[in-house]
C-alpha cells in the first residue's frame, strides 16, 4: 500500500493530468462527439445524454453524462426492461465504448478521474462493507482495473477486490497498465455483459451476495 506521502503528489498530479486528457479529448474527438450524438437522435430519439446520479469520491454525488443507448420506456410496446429497451445499434455503441465519450466532461469537472473504480448506484452505498466502501477513497474513473480484468464477467466480490486492490496500489505506472489495456479490451469487446444479463445484475449486499466482509 502507498504510504500517504507518496499518494498526496500523485493524487494532486494525476488531477492535473485528467484534466488536460480530458479537456483536449472533448477537444480533439468533437467531431466523433457529433456524429454519435446525430445517431443516437436518429436511432434512439432523445435524449440523446443519458444523466444519472453516481456517487464520486468519499460518497459525494454527482451527474453522470452517457450516451443513451436505450430506447425509452414504453409498455404499450413492451419496452419495460433492458433487455427489450437495448437495440444492436445500443449494444454496438457499448461494445465500441463510444457511449462513454460525454463521461470526459465529468473527468474535467472533477467528477471523475480517466482511470478508477468505475462510479456505480446511488443505492449501492448503504450495501457496501467497510473494505468494498473503500473503493470511494478515489475519484471514480472511466476504466479501472475491474474492467481490464474481465467488467461484467467478473462476479461483485471480484470486481469490488479488484476495487479495493487499486485503491491500496495506485500509482502512474499500474494506471498506464490500465489504459493500454483497456485499448485491447475494447478492441476484443472483452466482459460487456454478464451471463444473463444486459449488463450487470443488481448489487445487494454482502449478505444476499455471499460476499467478504
Amino acid at each position: 500500500m502507498p504510504s500517504t506521502s507518496d499518494v498526496r503528489p500523485y493524487d494532486f498530479a494525476k488531477r492535473m493530468g485528467d484534466a488536460l486528457a480530458a479537456s483536449l479529448g472533448l477537444l480533439l474527438l468533437s467531431p466523433v462527439l457529433a456524429v454519435t450524438a446525430i445517431l443516437v437522435a436518429t436511432k434512439l430519439g432523445r435524449p440523446v445524454i443519458f444523466k444519472q446520479d453516481r456517487p464520486g469520491r468519499g460518497g459525494r454525488i454527482f451527474r453522470l453524462y452517457k450516451f443513451r443507448t436505450m430506447r425509452n420506456i414504453d409498455p404499450a410496446k413492451r419496452l419495460v426492461d433492458d433487455a427489450q429497451r437495448l437495440t444492436s445499434f445500443g449494444r454496438a455503441l457499448r461494445a465500441s465504448s463510444l457511449d462513454e465519450l460525454p463521461t470526459l466532461l465529468n473527468v474535467a469537472k472533477g467528477d471523475m478521474s480517466v482511470v478508477g473504480p468505475r462510479p456505480l448506484l446511488v443505492q449501492y452505498l448503504g450495501r457496501y462493507s467497510a473494505r468494498q466502501a473503500r473503493r470511494h477513497e478515489v475519484r471514480p474513473g472511466i476504466t479501472g482495473l475491474a474492467q481490464v480484468s474481465g467488467r461484467n464477467s467478473l462476479s461483485w466480490p471480484e470486481k469490488f477486490e479488484f476495487d479495493v486492490d487499486y485503491v491500496e496500489r495506485r500509482s502512474f505506472e499500474l494506471d498506464a497498465r490500465i489504459l493500454v489495456r483497456t485499448v485491447s479490451s475494447v478492441l476484443k469487446r472483452d466482459g460487456i455483459s454478464a451471463d444473463a444479463h444486459v449488463t450487470m445484475s443488481e448489487f445487494f449486499g454482502d449478505h444476499a451476495e455471499g460476499e467478504f466482509n
